[in-house]
C-alpha cells in the first residue's frame, strides 16, 4: 500500500472541502444534492471518468443524511 502524503492530502482536501463534505442541514444536503446532478450530467456512465469516484462518494454522503433524516414511506398491503 502506497505511504499516505499528507502534505499533497491537505493541499488537496483544502481545496474541495467546501464541496465534499457531510452534510449536517437540509441546506447542505441539498447542495450535495445539486452537485451529484451536475457530476451525472458530466460523468454520465463513464467509470473511467475522472469524476466518477467523487460522484461515488457524493452519493453516499446523500444516502447516509436520507437514511438518517428523511422517514421512509411505508408500503401498504
Amino acid at each position: 500500500m502506497k505511504s499516505l502524503n499528507l502534505d499533497k492530502t491537505i493541499a488537496a482536501w483544502s481545496s474541495i472541502a467546501e464541496t465534499v463534505f457531510v452534510p449536517h442541514t437540509e441546506q447542505e444536503y441539498e447542495r450535495l444534492v445539486e452537485l451529484l446532478d451536475s457530476l451525472i450530467d458530466q460523468v454520465g456512465e463513464n467509470e473511467t471518468h475522472p469524476l466518477a469516484s467523487m460522484m461515488d462518494v457524493i452519493g453516499v454522503l446523500i444516502e447516509n443524511y436520507e437514511a438518517k433524516h428523511i422517514p421512509e414511506l411505508e408500503e401498504e398491503g
